[in-house]
This record gives structure tokens, C-alpha cells and sequence, in this order.
């Protein structure tokens, strides 16, 4: 799952989620598709070598293989979005890291925040949201619809421990 909790240090009882969408094609993979590409592409080239019927073939082949490799670059920037969760008995503390580099903040006494999910009716199916100091927050809208069903039992198990101290 891209998501994972963690203890943010030792001796506290506070609870760390750290959320990032998935990337179903590493960077070695992309290196490798590239690759794998251009041989298949150059492979037609074959038999038109030394003859004018190349020169009119190539610049589109060439812009497929530019417009592809732009098309992954852009896949990864928007891969660059991160989520971070603490929660711990006073305050709820959600981070997201846009893949600009933009960081939007959101805080919340942690007796007061409520994750709450909406089955239907928001931008995804099973839209979680945190609420809590007057605002609405959104929480991990990039996860798949079987993730955000898991994370909200997860998150709402995470703050009634919180609440209760334990």
C-alpha cells in the first residue's frame, strides 16, 4: 500500500502516516521501456535505409519517442505529492507536499478533529476527509478506492487511541 504508519520518536505516543500515490513503473522500468522502444521502433527503419522514404518516416518516429518519454516525466512530477499525518493527544497535524513543492498545513486540537467518509457525493468514491478548527480537509484522495476504505478504519482507530490517552 502507498501508505505507511510509523512512531515519530521514541518515548511518544504519537502516530505518524505518511501517504504518497503509487508508482506502477519504477524509474529502472522507465529506463528499460525507453529502451525497448526505440529498438522496436528502429527496427522498420531497416528497410528503408539509403532511401528518401527515411528521412519523411523519422521525425515522426523521433516524436513519439520524445512525446512518450515527456509524457512518463510528467507522470512522475505529479508523483511527487506527499501526505503526512501526526497525530498524538493534543493535535492533529496534517502536511501535504503538492508536487510544485507548494506545503499546505492543516491543525487541529486532537480531541475535536473527526475523519469522516463519504461513500458517494465527493470527487472519489469513499472520499475521506478530516474535520476539525472550522475547516474540512481532504485525506488521500489519490489512494485507490480499496486503500481509502482501510485508511479510514485505520485513522479513525488512530484517534480514538489519541483521545483516550493510551
Amino acid at each position: 500500500m502507498p501508505y505507511k504508519w510509523s512512531s515519530p520518536a521514541i518515548g511518544t505516543k504519537a502516530r505518524r502516516l505518511d501517504m504518497w500515490p503509487h508508482r506502477s513503473l519504477p524509474r529502472r522500468g522507465f529506463a528499460g521501456f525507453m529502451l525497448a522502444t526505440c529498438l522496436l521502433i528502429s527496427l522498420p527503419l531497416f528497410a528503408v535505409l539509403g532511401t528518401p522514404v527515411l528521412w519523411g518516416i523519422l521525425p515522426f518516429l523521433a516524436g513519439a519517442v520524445v512525446l512518450m518519454w515527456w509524457a512518463l516525466e510528467r507522470s512522475y512530477a505529479a508523483g511527487r505529492l506527499h501526505e503526512a499525518l501526526v497525530i498524538d493527544a493534543q493535535e492533529v497535524l496534517l502536511t501535504r507536499t503538492n508536487p510544485c513543492g507548494e506545503v499546505q498545513e492543516w491543525d487541529c486540537n486532537a480531541y475535536w478533529a473527526q475523519a469522516q467518509i463519504y461513500p458517494s457525493g465527493g470527487p472519489v468514491p469513499y472520499y475521506i476527509t478530516l474535520r476539525g478548527a472550522g475547516r474540512e480537509v481532504e485525506l488521500g484522495a489519490f489512494l485507490s478506492e480499496d486503500e481509502r476504505k482501510a485508511l479510514y478504519g485505520e485513522v479513525r482507530s488512530a484517534l480514538n487511541v489519541a483521545r483516550s490517552g493510551a
